[in-house]
């Protein structure tokens, strides 16, 4: 059995009571995480989620039929239970609270009344530490635990049943599901992928170096919504590349070592794979790479080819490269393939790319979609065979960790109309209503 048992049991025992459904206990929750924040000086927004709570739990009365005009149809929204997140290292705060609370974007496991067991991850350590140390004196302790674990535990703790699993990465994701299939549990999958950027011969170059440099580079390329690489013509690659070297210069200085703005790989073993990726194309420009440190600086490899290591997978890291097509149309049989989370086009006048397999699409921007908390949030169609599962952020994230129960409540004094129904069944028009069958006429 799980060494975890005792304090998932704790939430089973603290569930079926009920406390967590009232709107003003799932309030006391969100401000106290507001708390938290602000103490530790973070700036994850609550207000969008504060201020639509109130009407996003409420029931939602649904159309009906003729024969149902006097009846209620309604939808209720109701917690799973006991669910578990799982926190990534790339962002461990942000991508672990905005599941728990929908950070600026509301919805969330906490407001819909579930009871949370929290894994942050052990990669990024010292966010980690500070989670587990503080977070919890915030909240309820009935309601809410923490478990810090490595690779080893996770598999552990998933051998509990849990009514709902957020997680990410595919690595972490293949054992959620894997452990989540013994008891048929619901997942969401929140994973990356190769993110195409496509740049016409007709954009701006000095902007889109801007831009595209600011996305990929942005935390060290460890960023699943980032740009993984671009494909242009010969002629745009020639433009291109001068104004991404003095976009670069510009956000981080000649000597981008010493730059406060750019920072390391997390760890030995993400830097140790990103490194390796070096060697594909050939390097317009190139950063250097310090193993004692975990540091490399933005590195632009042409000429690449599909089937160079920088190819496989996604890259996490500041290595963005460029491959060339010959046409728009080229681009888009490149594209229309297995993704990530967003495609980006620049110098479009509208998203041309036919069906495309990402997630999100952007036109002449990256990652800023991620501020619009009207837009839901999840990565590839299941057909590219490594996609996510579900969406969140804003609404979305509250109807996520909700179980959407239907509800139909039958008026009183209706049951003359209800013999219509009842067999013996006799040729009548009324019994197309009900269905179908060898003695219905």
């Amino acid at each position: 059995m799980s060494d975890h048992v005792g304090l998932v049991s704790c939430l089973w025992a603290a569930w079926p009571s009920g406390r967590t459904r009232p709107l003003e206990y799932h309030t006391a929750q969100l401000e106290a995480l507001g708390l938290f924040l602000e103490e530790k000086e973070m700036g994850l927004e609550l207000n969008h989620m504060l201020n639509n709570l109130g009407a996003w739990m409420k029931d939602e009365n649904e159309d009906k039929n003729w024969a149902m005009q006097l009846d209620s149809a309604f939808i209720c929204k109701d917690p799973y239970g006991v669910v578990l997140i799982i926190g990534p290292w790339n962002y461990p705060i942000y991508l672990l609270l905005v599941p728990l609370i929908g950070g600026g974007d509301g919805g969330g496991s906490c407001p819909t009344g579930n009871c949370v067991v929290l894994k942050p991850s052990e990669i990024s350590r010292n966010m980690e530490r500070l989670v587990a140390e503080a977070l919890l004196s915030y909240l309820n302790k009935d309601c809410f635990t923490m478990v810090t674990a490595g690779r080893e535990e996770i598999t552990r703790l998933l051998e509990n049943k849990f009514d709902y699993i957020f997680t990410g990465s595919p690595s972490v994701g293949r054992i959620a599901m894997t452990a989540a299939a013994k008891h048929l549990t619901p997942v969401m999958l929140e994973l990356g992928g190769k993110n195409p950027c496509y740049i016409s011969d007709t954009c701006d170059v000095q902007n889109v170096a801007l831009w595209v440099v600011w996305g990929h580079f942005i935390n060290t390329g460890q960023t699943c919504i980032a740009p993984d690489y671009v494909l242009c013509s010969v002629e745009m690659q020639e433009k291109l590349m001068p104004a991404l070297h003095e976009a670069t210069t510009e956000f981080y200085g000649s000597e981008l070592h010493n730059s406060p703005d750019f920072a390391c790989t997390v760890r030995d073993k993400q830097f140790k794979c990103v490194q390796a990726l070096l060697s594909s194309g050939r390097v317009a420009i190139r950063g250097e790479a310090d193993e004692k440190e975990c540091y490399i600086l933005p590195t632009v490899p042409v000429d690449v080819q599909e089937d160079d290591p920088v190819m496989w997978r996604e890259i996490f890291g500041p290595v963005l490269s460029i491959l060339m097509v010959t046409s728009e149309e080229d681009a888009t049989t490149f594209i229309n393939r297995p993704q990530g989370q967003c495609g980006v086009t620049a110098g479009c006048s509208q998203l041309t790319f036919p069906d495309p397999r990402w997630g999100t699409t952007k036109g002449n921007d990256v990652i800023t979609h991620m501020m619009l908390t009207s837009l839901p949030f999840g990565g590839s169609v299941p057909r590219s065979g490594h996609s996510d599962t579900g969406l969140y952020h804003g609404r979305f994230t509250f109807e996520t960790f909700s179980h959407l129960r239907s509800a139909l409540l039958r008026a009183d004094g209706r049951e003359a109309l209800n013999s219509l129904r009842y067999p013996p069944y006799a040729p009548h028009p009324s019994c197309v209503f009900w269905g179908e069958g060898p003695h219905v006429q």
